[in-house]
C-alpha cells in the first residue's frame, strides 16, 4: 500500500516544498512557477490638467452693454412692425368681420398702394361670371374719309394665347384683366373717375387698348387712329345640370365713351 502511494507520487509533477511553519521566504525571491518581467515598468508622473482658455465672444455678445441694448431695441421694433404688417394684410384679405368694420380705414391706409392684394382669403362666393374686354376704333384714312372698325375681343385673344401654353406670360394673363378691374374699382356707375386713381386707371387702360389695336394692323399706310371705345361683355357662367339654380345667360354690356388717341398712347411713343 505504501509502495503504491509512493509510486503514485512519483508520477506527479514536482511541486515546490512547502515552507515549514514559522519559516519566511526572503524578500525579492520569487517562486520558479511565477515568472516575472525582469524590466521594471517605469511610473510616469501624471500630466497636469491645463486650464481651458475661454472662447472669444462673437456676435452681439462681443458688443458693449450700451450697444447690446440698442441692438435689442432695434430687433424689438422690427419684430413689432412685422407683426403689425402681417396682421394688417390678414385683415385686408380676410372676410368682413368686426375689426375690419371698425378699423377698415386704418387697414386700407396701411395696405394701399404698396401692399395691395387682389385676392380674398376663404372666398365664400367665387367668380361666376365671364368678363371680356373689347375695343373698336375710329380711323381717318389717307383720303380724308373716316371709318369705324368692328369690335376686337382682346380677352379672347389672351385666352387663345394661354390655352395649351405651359408658360404663358404675365402680360397675357393679367395685364388687360387687372387694368379693367382697376378701372371698374375707381369709377362710378356712370364711368366717372373717383379720385386721382380714377384718372390714372383711365389713361392706363386707354394706352393698353391702343397698343393692341395697332398690333392688329387695323390701320393701313397713311391711316391715323383717331379714337377708341372700350366695352365689357359680362355673361353668367351656366350652372351645372344637377343644380336647380336659374340664371340669365344673356350678356350685359358696359360701354365707355370714345377716347381720343394722343401721341403718348401710340406704340411709337412707348418705344
Amino acid at each position: 500500500m505504501d509502495a503504491y502511494d509512493e509510486g503514485s507520487n512519483a508520477r506527479r509533477s514536482p511541486e515546490a516544498p512547502s515552507a515549514a511553519p514559522g519559516h519566511t521566504e526572503p524578500t525579492g525571491v520569487t517562486s520558479p512557477a511565477e515568472p516575472t518581467d525582469p524590466t521594471p515598468t517605469p511610473i510616469r508622473p501624471p500630466h497636469p490638467t491645463p486650464h481651458p482658455h475661454p472662447d472669444p465672444r462673437t456676435g452681439i455678445a462681443a458688443l458693449s452693454l450700451r450697444y447690446q441694448i440698442g441692438v435689442a431695441l432695434s430687433l424689438a421694433v422690427v419684430a413689432v412692425v412685422v407683426c403689425v404688417h402681417i396682421g394688417m394684410v390678414f385683415l385686408h384679405v380676410a372676410p368682413a368681420n368686426t375689426v375690419t368694420k371698425q378699423h377698415g380705414t386704418a387697414v386700407e391706409d396701411w395696405v394701399y398702394p404698396e401692399f395691395e392684394q387682389n385676392w380674398k382669403l376663404f372666398a365664400p362666393n367665387p367668380l361666376q361670371q365671364n368678363i371680356a374686354v373689347q375695343v373698336r376704333a375710329r380711323i381717318r384714312g389717307a383720303d380724308g374719309g373716316s371709318r369705324t372698325t368692328g369690335w376686337y375681343d382682346l380677352s379672347a385673344q389672351d385666352g387663345r394665347a394661354i390655352d395649351g401654353n405651359p408658360l404663358p406670360s404675365h402680360t397675357q394673363q393679367n395685364e388687360l384683366r387687372r387694368s379693367w378691374d382697376l378701372f371698374v374699382a375707381t369709377h362710378d356707375a356712370n364711368n366717372r373717375p373717383i379720385g386721382l386713381r380714377g384718372t390714372l386707371s383711365e389713361t392706363y387702360l386707354r394706352r393698353i387698348v391702343v397698343l393692341r389695336v395697332e398690333r392688329e394692323d387695323a390701320t393701313a399706310r397713311g391711316d391715323v387712329l383717331v379714337s377708341v371705345q372700350v366695352r365689357s361683355r359680362t355673361a353668367n357662367v351656366p350652372p351645372p345640370k344637377w343644380s336647380d339654380e336659374k340664371v340669365s345667360v344673356q350678356p350685359v354690356y358696359r360701354e365707355l365713351s370714345w377716347w381720343p388717341v394722343t401721341a403718348d398712347d401710340t406704340e411709337g411713343s412707348v418705344r
